[in-house]
């Protein structure tokens, strides 16, 4: 079952994935159709041994800068790397 998003909940669901390199910096967005259920948000406390539940919190640790945005019936949730 997708958690998520919409997008794997149906046949007809897309993800796409973008990456951009400026040289300076790499920034990966990936576009679902996100879920009215939830938003990305960070845990406040992390099981590091546990199966699920720490991709934001691995997102955000592992960044420079990460967010989220809703347009439409389309979220994107992005994060950048300094090259």
């Amino acid at each position: 079952m997708q958690k998520h998003s919409e997008s794997g909940r149906e046949r007809s669901g897309v993800v796409r994935l973008r990456v951009c390199d400026d040289g300076e910096r790499a920034r990966v967005e990936v576009v679902d159709e996100g879920s009215a259920e939830s938003v990305p948000q960070v845990p406040a406390q992390v099981d590091l041994l546990s199966e699920g539940g720490r991709g934001l919190w691995l997102v955000r640790e592992l960044s420079s800068a990460w967010g989220w945005e809703q347009t439409g019936a389309h979220r994107t949730v992005w994060f950048e790397i300094k090259a």
